[in-house]
């Protein structure tokens, strides 16, 4: 289960599991994010929009802490990085955005992992801890998440973290260039209830 420390005056969020710890966005690691994406940049840039040119520079990533910062003050975004326990190193991120309240209780989630930790359970463990983050902490009754149809290995993490395809929306996402289909997929707290109560 989630270990949740919250300390809005002295330290940011934090979530942890067994394997990795998912810790709020914040200036302190920005070396660290620009050097794994960068790394990364063929690897991810078919999934995710096109980069702009300063996206690896200290800007792009003062630019990118402060989104999050204003989208964590706002309440529609919640902003992680991954870390190992093993280490402490950076593995990749995960967000809850689109943040709805009243009617709706529902976010969307999105993720990445860097190239050199792909295949090794760290985004399964964080998707695991932001679920019961949104189903527990916020009491949220529905998350959303999108991929690519090509996304085999995203399309089988959603799948086995208990999400379910409920459709495609045509052109869904301006993606590297291009307007892209995408499976969507959602995951109910009553699922999520369900599905732990199984294990």
């Amino acid at each position: 289960m989630v270990r949740l420390i919250e300390n809005f005056f002295r330290a940011p969020i934090e979530l942890r599991g067994p394997f990795v710890t998912l810790r709020r966005v914040s200036r302190g690691v920005g070396s660290e994010w620009i050097s794994l994406r960068r790394r990364s940049r063929d690897f991810l840039q078919p999934w995710e929009p096109l980069w702009s040119s300063d996206v690896l520079t200290s800007r792009g990533f003062r630019m990118f802490s402060e989104y999050h910062a204003k989208g964590w003050r706002a309440g529609t975004l919640r902003g992680f990085l991954i870390f190992r326990n093993e280490d402490g190193g950076l593995a990749g991120g995960i967000t809850l955005s689109n943040i709805r309240y009243g009617a709706n209780m529902t976010a969307s989630v999105g993720y990445w992992t860097g190239i050199d930790h792909v295949r090794r359970g760290y985004m399964r463990e964080a998707l695991s801890l932001i679920l019961d983050y949104g189903f527990v902490e916020m009491g949220l009754n529905r998350i959303e998440a999108s991929c690519m149809p090509d996304n085999r290995p995203s399309t089988r993490l959603l799948l086995r973290c208990g999400f379910r395809i409920e459709g495609e929306g045509r052109s869904y996402l301006y993606i590297n260039g291009m307007w892209e289909d995408h499976l969507l997929f959602a995951i109910l707290a009553k699922d999520r209830r369900l599905r732990l109560e199984t294990l």
